[in-house]
């Protein structure tokens, strides 16, 4: 896999915009849309596969058919200087940390967690509370989605055009 900048064009971007909306379409399917034959295509999705542009297919799952019905941001504040690799570990042993990022401002690192109820996310905020480096956690429980079609409520997006302006959002909700 290559880690430098990959170079693609428009109709790579129109090929990973139609995978990411659905992952499963043939590529004559969209060949066809983008005008050009399934091999063309199969060849491009395989080199953007090769040059790390595309780093796999899943499947989105909506988390409340799953019984995850409550969502929250957890701050994480640590003790001195918590290395972002001894944070990754904590973070890898609860399934129900759906994101970690380490960030800028006060806390260390933000925390999205996913958790069947109130209770369950009590407990999992305990679990990672015990870790000797963690020194507190603030967290935020979401009650809505202001804009349901947004990654954070689980759904997929598009990728944005030239330029960095604004996405066309996929529909698909995990």
């Amino acid at each position: 896999m290559n880690s430098g900048a990959a170079s693609f064009d428009e109709l790579d971007r129109k090929i990973i915009t139609a995978l990411m909306a659905n992952a499963r379409t043939s590529f004559a399917e969209i060949g066809s849309s983008v005008g050009l034959s399934a091999t063309a295509v199969k060849r491009r999705v395989d080199r953007l596969r090769e040059t790390g542009v595309i780093t796999g297919f899943t499947a989105t799952v909506k988390p409340s058919a799953l019984g995850w019905r409550t969502e929250a941001y957890v701050e994480v504040y640590c003790e001195g200087a918590a290395p972002p690799r001894r944070l990754a570990e904590v973070v890898r042993n609860h399934p129900e940390i759906t994101a970690a990022m380490t960030v800028t401002g006060g806390a260390d690192a933000l925390l999205h967690v996913r958790a069947r109820d109130v209770e369950h996310f009590e407990e999992v905020l305990e679990r990672i509370r015990v870790e000797p480096f963690i020194r507190k956690t603030i967290s935020v429980m979401v009650l809505s989605h202001l804009i349901p079609d947004s990654p954070e409520a689980g759904a997929t997006q598009a990728v944005p055009p030239e330029g960095g302006g604004p996405a066309n959002r996929a529909a698909d909700v995990r």
